[in-house]
């Protein structure tokens, strides 16, 4: 998103979860995750579950998949359990497709979440695309409609990948990538919920989507407009490319007003490449050769979302990572920097989405009410060193700010906007990108934020 205080989609989001939770809710966690009680370790206030191996494709309720075995287990159209005819209502063209599904079992949440969004990996030959659905249960037993989650290509010669606006059933909507609870104050939770993903391809055709990995993350973060500040516990750091998404002002303009608006794609591509993750001259040949980086042009071209308009979807960013061989992609949240202190440890860096005002990050030099930017790592005295991709060029990216200040900035939920008005933080939403085979340390570590 852009680094400009204007407003965003996360903007109307806000309005959607004003009251999120009341004080005494549950327990707000520190940087050691210990209650203000100091006894004991709560649960974390954050839910992520993957279905990702043989066993779990096996598990869900298969209507024309069915999985495949091998190094990266996934899942695949066996044969057509229908066809139905698609209006891609951004070109206007309406086209047959066959289409297979797959539902995951029941997920009861470890804490009944205010806020769900869901992420996936998977790769979609030409003709072929798929469908990301999510329906769950109320804390009082009613049921959610199914509601998209997204509907998207790894290209865009098919469908225009896009998000569905106006789904809500007066409870809960879905604000472009988010489920969120409209009246959070009122005790309303989500309990559970199932996945479905519907995979299409032009009849006729053998090629098939085939998906990796998808899953969700479910959270109920307390309200808070600050949070405990945390002791420094690592002093690392990661060796990410570093690119600018402001020298690509006025590039491309269909993708969201061009690259002032892409700090998203831009921070996934400077991971995507810390990972080894290359785009070939054939892959960017439509890019003008005189623009520099044209794999930011790239990245910022397939996250599109073309409901949105935007290049700033969480789940579209993820998934456009997975598309580079032996990557894999989730959307989460962290519950403090002393997880992402353990991610850099092991070697993964992390985006970070946040909002704040030019005067609540020293160095920055902008407010945002939405901006990505890219954790790689800590100084001796635990500031944050980031690569910011709103930053005048590519030399000028890497950035360290102060411990207090980002922590507080990417945790809180709550803050006042430059009129004064109180929005909402993003409560530690970042993506993660990491290898397909993570070493053990990288598992253990992944595995100690939730991340399985």
């Amino acid at each position: 998103m852009s680094a400009a205080e204007q407003p965003s989609r996360r903007t109307l989001l806000a309005a959607a979860v004003t009251a999120a939770v009341a004080a005494g809710a549950g327990p707000v966690l520190g940087a050691g995750g210990a209650s203000a009680a100091g006894r004991g370790r709560p649960a974390r206030p954050i839910d992520h579950r993957s279905w990702t191996t043989f066993t779990d494709w096996r598990a869900g309720e298969a209507r024309g998949t069915r999985a495949v075995a091998g190094v990266r287990p996934g899942l695949v159209i066996a044969e057509a359990a229908g066809t139905t005819d698609y209006t891609d209502p951004h070109t206007g063209t309406t086209a047959r497709w066959e289409y297979a599904t797959w539902t995951s079992p029941v997920h009861r949440l470890s804490v009944p979440a205010t806020e769900v969004i869901a992420s996936w990996n998977a790769r979609t030959p030409a003709g072929t695309w798929l469908q990301t659905e999510l329906q769950g249960t109320y804390t009082d037993g009613t049921a959610t409609p199914w509601y998209v989650m997204g509907r998207w290509a790894a290209g865009d010669q098919d469908i225009k990948r896009t998000s569905v606006d106006g789904q809500s059933d007066g409870r809960s909507s879905i604000w472009t990538d988010t489920f969120a609870i409209d009246d959070a104050a009122s005790g309303l939770r989500l309990a559970s919920y199932r996945l479905r993903l519907t995979l299409y391809r032009r009849p006729g055709l053998t090629a098939t989507p085939t998906v990796w990995r998808i899953g969700a993350m479910g959270s109920d973060v307390p309200d808070r407009f600050t949070v405990p500040a945390s002791t420094p516990g690592v002093t690392r750091e990661l060796a990410v490319p570093r690119y600018s998404q402001e020298i690509h002002k006025g590039q491309y303009p269909e993708y969201d007003n061009g690259g002032e608006a892409w700090c998203s794609p831009t921070s996934s591509q400077m991971i995507i490449e810390y990972w080894g993750g290359r785009l070939t001259p054939e892959q960017l040949a439509w890019v003008d050769p005189s623009y520099a980086d044209p794999q930011v042009c790239h990245a910022a071209r397939y996250t599109y979302d073309h409901q949105y308009g935007g290049c700033g979807n969480w789940p579209f960013n993820a998934a456009y990572a997975a598309t580079f061989p032996h990557l894999q992609g989730v959307v989460t949240r962290l519950a403090s920097l002393t997880e992402l202190e353990t991610l850099i440890a092991a070697g993964i860096p992390a985006i970070t989405s946040q909002s704040f005002l030019k005067t609540e990050l020293t160095g920055a030099g902008y407010g945002t009410s939405g901006h990505l930017m890219t954790v790689i790592g800590f100084t001796a005295d635990g500031d944050v060193i980031a690569n910011d991709p709103a930053s005048p060029s590519d030399a000028a990216v890497r950035r360290v700010y102060l411990r207090r200040e980002f922590e507080n900035i990417w945790l809180r939920t709550k803050r006042y906007n430059a009129s004064g008005k109180v929005v909402s933080g993003t409560g530690g939403v970042c993506y993660l990108y990491f290898p397909a085979r993570p070493t053990p340390r990288q598992r253990a570590a992944l595995a100690a934020v939730g991340v399985r």
